[in-house]
């Protein structure tokens, strides 16, 4: 995924769909296949271990709906992103919650509690295309993970890219992600590598820190998104609002690194970094409540 990066977006943005539809289609697969063998008594009863679980388990599953703010900064890689971001949001998260709907579904109708395992997607396949099922499910967690870090490493290049002085950004351009910041992703992931591999870090702490990290910043932008934006915007930023400070409560000891991380910032001096043309576009809509969509001509990279 470094090297694919450090190839370029174009590059980076071909295997990502590769990754993806792949992906999409192992659980497709899954949740078709299985689809026939949900019985009804699996859910019964439909929250055993009580609503306060269910709160803690949405904290949980965030993690499969976490990404819109590591490719919020190739926005600007569309033509017209004030009109094409609205789709391709509205888009993604329509196919992404119709998949971990329907697996959801079937892991819990099919399972039932068997459901209660780290790898259930697996069993599903099994189901659904026999021995080959184990190996399928493999490749597939390959898959998401690979296109995430692809999604996280070019976004994260590109945010670098946004906080440089304008000057320093328009030198760059349409640079690669500089070599500094590809050398600090990879000694961050083989530091976390070897400390699963010496047993110092659990998965489920592997999956409740990231999920908090990303819980904050997501309140956090819904918060401003209620202070910033006018109309329908800003209402369905309100409820938004609410279910992501659930959520984020019941992430636990967690909740120290957001803590720790605003403490470190606190008397930062500003930057002065400014937004790139395609975020001016679609701040300055929002702000009028205006649906038309913005002039063409944005840089695309």
């Amino acid at each position: 995924m470094l090297a694919l990066a450090r190839g370029g977006l174009r590059a980076s943005a071909v295997a990502q769909s590769l990754l993806v539809g792949l992906l999409v289609g192992v659980v497709a697969v899954a949740v078709a296949g299985t689809a026939g063998s949900v019985r009804a008594a699996n859910w019964t009863p439909f929250a055993p271990h009580g609503w306060f679980a269910v709160a803690h388990a949405a904290a949980v599953l965030m993690l499969s709906f976490v990404g819109w703010e590591a490719v919020a900064p190739l926005t600007t890689a569309f033509l017209d992103p004030a009109r094409q971001l609205t789709r391709v949001v509205a888009i993604a998260l329509a196919v992404t919650s119709a998949l971990y709907l329907g697996l959801a579904i079937v892991t819990v109708g099919v399972l039932g509690p068997g459901a209660a395992t780290i790898v259930p997607l697996a069993e599903l396949l099994q189901r659904a295309i026999g021995p080959a099922g184990a190996a399928t499910a493999a490749v597939a967690a390959v898959v998401l993970t690979l296109g995430s870090v692809n999604a996280y490493i070019n976004g994260g290049a590109a945010m670098a890219g946004h906080l440089m002085h304008p000057q320093e950004r328009e030198k760059a351009g349409q640079a690669r992600p500089a070599p500094l910041f590809l050398i600090a992703v990879a000694v961050s992931g083989l530091l976390l590598i070897t400390l699963y591999g010496l047993g110092l870090a659990s998965p489920a702490a592997l999956v409740a820190i990231p999920t908090t990290l990303f819980l904050a910043v997501y309140l956090g932008s819904m918060l401003a998104a209620v202070r910033v934006l006018r109309g329908p915007a800003r209402w369905a930023a309100v409820p938004a609002s609410a279910a992501v400070a659930v959520m984020l409560a019941c992430c636990g000891w967690a909740l120290a690194l957001p803590v720790l991380v605003a403490v470190a910032c606190l008397g930062q001096p500003g930057k002065g970094a400014q937004l790139p043309s395609g975020h001016h576009q679609i701040a300055r809509a929002q702000q009028r409540g205006d649906r038309r969509p913005a002039r063409r001509g944005h840089l695309q990279q």
